[in-house]
């Protein structure tokens, strides 16, 4: 078996070194920050049921 040298960047799709790469699975900062963002903006999604919806009791 061979070692895996280098992945494909997630956000870019191009070559990026496994080893000593700081962004990894990423090729740059710039792809890392995009993904990040998109998970900020709420992009991206994990499917599962819809939690319920709660409203607030307010004290008298």
């Amino acid at each position: 078996m061979s070692a895996i040298v280098s992945i494909k960047c997630p956000q870019c799709k191009k070559e990026a070194p496994l080893a000593d790469n700081p962004y990894r699975p990423f090729c740059s900062k710039r792809c890392k920050m995009i993904d990040l963002g998109t998970w900020a903006n709420e992009g991206y999604r994990i499917p599962g049921e819809k939690a319920p919806e709660h409203e607030e009791e307010e004290d008298e």
